[in-house]
């Protein structure tokens, strides 16, 4: 039986995960959550036991000094909660974890009773996969849901993936029968440079939940982080042809299938986004200490999750490979139950990061 007696009483809560691991390409997911933890001070408040769902050949215990006394940190996921504040706060359960290695049904009702227990309104799974995207464009990130009136009154896509698929897909599929709204969002990372980390990716995704719940979510240094990425990577594939000429091909093809977002909802949404940053009073939401909305609107009004809705160094890229590229859900670009691969998947917002 879950106990929570040290939880306090939550606000409209969302609980947003993400696993290192086969979903989570440049470790773009878990650094979102983890900043997340970091910026609003998350407090952990339950930890799975990592006898029931890790193998330790695969991901192995580490041991280290404190104060003298050697102590061993145990593979596991973990939960914390953060407080948003703001005029109308909303709090988030954070998940963050290591993809399990056995178990998977009984490790997602185990997350479920938590999420159960605490009042969840709504999950969010956050997950990255390689793809056919170009680094100097803005990160495609989608949102995905096997729910179809979700899909319908959030403005995502309603998932058709059929074939292998990793603890992201899993976890959402247990949310739809257990009747729990669950939304997936997934960034595309550039396959030829696919080593973590990736904080334009990272950096991506927070913008896409920052308009799928309304929040005004503190970035810190990741921005600048983003520009910094993404000049080193200009800088190590401008000294191999053959990967600028790559890149030249991906960013002709992705610009091509991007001409019919250059309007519309796209614009909407980024401009929104800039005045919410730029004006504490400016947007539909209502105002937010410290600059934003309380709600964005992502472009169509109801397109939010409202609470009263249904309720370290850069290395070198690698050289372009002409066979498939094996992605999160074992094929090219096929990105588990995330966005249809190729460079013009997604929304395209990276919310900075050298554009």
């Amino acid at each position: 039986m879950i106990e929570l007696d040290g939880v306090p009483e939550l606000v409209d809560p969302v609980m947003v995960a993400a696993f290192e691991g086969w979903n989570d390409a440049g470790d773009a997911a878990s650094a979102a959550v983890a900043h997340l933890d970091r910026e609003w001070k998350g407090e952990v408040f339950a930890a799975l036991d990592a006898e029931d769902y890790y193998d330790f050949q695969v991901n192995r215990p580490t041991v280290f000094l404190e104060n003298g006394v050697r102590k061993v940190t145990w593979p596991t996921t973990r939960l914390s909660v953060v407080r948003t504040g703001g005029e109308k706060p909303r709090d988030l359960v954070l998940v963050r974890g290591i993809e399990p290695s056995m178990r998977w049904r009984s490790f997602c009702n185990e997350i479920l009773g938590f999420a159960h227990e605490l009042g969840v309104e709504m999950v969010v799974v956050l997950g990255a996969l390689l793809g056919d995207t170009p680094h100097t464009r803005p990160v495609p990130v989608s949102g995905v849901t096997s729910d179809p009136d979700l899909a319908r009154t959030m403005d995502l896509e309603e998932t058709r993936y059929e074939g292998p698929t990793g603890i992201v897909g899993i976890l959402q599929e247990a949310c739809t029968h257990a009747g729990v709204p669950a939304v997936s969002l997934w960034a595309a990372v550039p396959h030829y440079v696919s080593q973590p980390p990736n904080p334009k990716a990272t950096l991506a995704l927070l913008n896409r939940l920052e308009d799928l719940l309304g929040l005004r979510i503190p970035l810190g240094e990741l921005a600048e982080d983003a520009r910094a990425w993404q000049v080193g990577v200009d800088q190590l594939a401008a000294e191999d042809s053959e990967v600028a000429e790559y890149v030249q091909s991906l960013e002709e093809a992705r610009d091509t299938a991007d001409l019919p977002e250059a309007s519309g909802e796209a614009i909407a949404r980024e401009f929104e986004r800039y005045l919410r940053r730029r004006d504490p009073g400016a947007g539909p939401g209502g105002n937010v200490p410290g600059g934003g909305t309380g709600h964005a609107t992502d472009g169509a009004e109801g397109s939010s999750y409202l609470r009263d809705a249904a309720s370290g160094r850069t290395r070198p890229p690698k050289k372009p490979r002409t066979g498939t590229d094996e992605g999160p859900e074992g094929g090219e670009d096929t990105g588990g139950e995330g966005p249809p691969s190729g460079s013009g998947a997604g929304s395209g917002d990276s919310g900075g990061g050298g554009e």
